[in-house]
């Protein structure tokens, strides 16, 4: 039997493994669903934005990619500490007479649910898009850990 040597030193990501199992069911469930035929008439789904979140300067940041959405056709809320991403990236023009041979960029309606991680200043949220990137910027609770309280 070969021994193989296994660095001692693995960090679990959980984000990484939610992303994975996600992976897999989106995977699993176009397999299920039949492709559309022809001419027929397919009712939208939504797709997920791909994000990034990571604390900087005692914020949260949360980076969406949602290329081709218009600042006007997102909507964004903070509801029971998580964010809802939600909206629609609308095709510019129909091209009927066109040949595709492959279209792989998504339009439509997009929706994603992200837990936050920690609490958060909903009510200071800031969020920016450019260049396909959503940007929301949620400042932290500040939470103190060691209260002084004055007896009388």
């Amino acid at each position: 039997m070969e021994r193989r040597n296994i660095p001692a030193t693995f960090t679990w990501n959980p984000f990484r493994e939610l992303a994975r199992i996600e992976h897999e069911l989106n995977k699993i469930f176009n397999e299920l669903v039949p492709a559309p035929v022809k001419g027929e008439v397919v009712e939208v789904r939504t797709w997920n934005p791909r994000v990034d979140i990571y604390e900087k300067d005692n914020k949260l940041i949360i980076e969406a990619e949602i290329p081709g959405a218009k600042k006007e056709d997102i909507e964004l809320k903070i509801k029971d500490n998580s964010v809802i991403i939600r909206g629609e990236v609308k095709k510019e023009e129909e091209k009927k007479d066109e040949t595709y041979y492959r279209s792989e960029r998504f339009y439509g309606r997009f929706e994603r649910v992200i837990p936050l991680p920690i609490e958060v200043k909903p009510e200071e949220a800031k969020a920016t898009i450019e260049d396909g990137i959503l940007k929301l910027e949620i400042p932290k609770a500040t939470s103190e850990k060691e209260v002084k309280i004055e007896v009388k």
